[in-house]
């Protein structure tokens, strides 16, 4: 039996702290893993990044700005496929093209917007507006933005997570901004453990899980949120209405993939006071805390 040493490499990627925790017989093969992850994540900011007028994003929306259509990849394709799935599923609330809403809502302003702005931006958005027949996508409503916010970083970890195995690493940990994924337990078997945030209490630990496997993503309103005539004001916002989700303060699921988590947490958030009930019937395992500071899923219910 080979002798496995830890490893910790810290990376900051697509907005966020990112690192990689690993067990590997060498230096050399940790290192190798490592830089295998960083790049695919780099490849894929490159790649799906708003921010950047080069990524194919960009390419996309400026199609998406004038209506028209774009061929895209096969990579482009599976993510418009799991977007598809997450709109029907969500009952249209999980929308890739509602990310517009960002352009009258500026969380650094402190300011909310007039609901006019809201209303102009609402004629653009719905996955229902777009016709995807792989491999053309055509926005048939000028004006249109596709934002991958809600599912790159996820698909990322799953990535990560996969590409360390085919690397030769059986145990580890990829953690790209709170998104997780376990590649296998520690060398000894023994699980990880992985704090919940909670969404109120600066610091405050929600949940400690002990984890051998599987993928945990979160969704909250406290990373970025306006708070006015004290009313908080979260970056959750719903397509149908353009404004900030209101019941859910946070929520955390336990899935197989990171990317199913990582929806799944998002659509708990939006389907407001559903939210439980919806997340319950999923069967996944997940907690939640309102903004009323109640908490409630499976998770604490194991724990409790």
């Amino acid at each position: 039996m080979t002798h496995l040493n830890y490893y910790h490499y810290d990376f900051k990627a697509m907005g966020s702290p990112c690192s990689i925790q690993l067990y590997a017989g060498s230096a050399k093969k940790a290192q190798r893993a490592a830089r295998i992850v960083m790049d695919d994540v780099y490849r894929l900011e490159a790649k799906y990044s708003r921010y950047r007028a080069d990524s194919f994003l960009s390419q996309m929306n400026r199609v998406a700005a004038q209506g028209g259509c774009i061929q895209v990849d096969d990579e482009t394709a599976g993510l418009l496929d799991y977007a598809a799935a997450c709109h029907q599923q969500s009952d249209g609330l999980f929308d890739v093209t509602s990310g517009i809403l960002r352009r009258a809502w500026d969380f650094k302003s402190g300011k909310i917007p007039v609901q006019e702005a809201v209303q102009l931006l609402l004629e653009k958005i719905g996955w229902h507006k777009i016709s995807w027949q792989c491999p053309v996508l055509t926005f048939t409503v000028a004006g249109m933005e596709i934002d991958f916010g809600g599912v790159v970083k996820e698909y990322a970890v799953d990535r990560a997570a996969s590409l360390c195995r085919d690397a030769g690493i059986e145990h580890g940990l990829v953690n790209l901004g709170g998104d997780i994924k376990i590649i296998g337990p520690h060398d000894d078997g023994s699980p990880w453990r992985v704090a919940i945030r909670h969404p109120r209490i600066p610091g405050g630990v929600l949940q400690t899980l002990l984890l051998h496997s599987g993928a945990l993503a979160s969704s909250g309103d406290y990373e970025r949120c306006i708070t006015l005539n004290g009313i908080r004001y979260g970056h959750v916002l719903n397509p149908k209405t353009g404004w900030p989700v209101h019941f859910m303060a946070a929520v955390s699921v336990i899935g197989e993939f990171c990317v199913v988590a990582g929806s799944a947490s998002t659509i708990g958030m939006l389907k407001e006071e559903d939210g439980p009930e919806w997340l319950s019937t999923l069967g996944l395992p997940h907690v939640w805390v309102n903004v009323q500071g109640e908490s409630g899923g499976s998770l604490l219910e194991a724990a409790g």
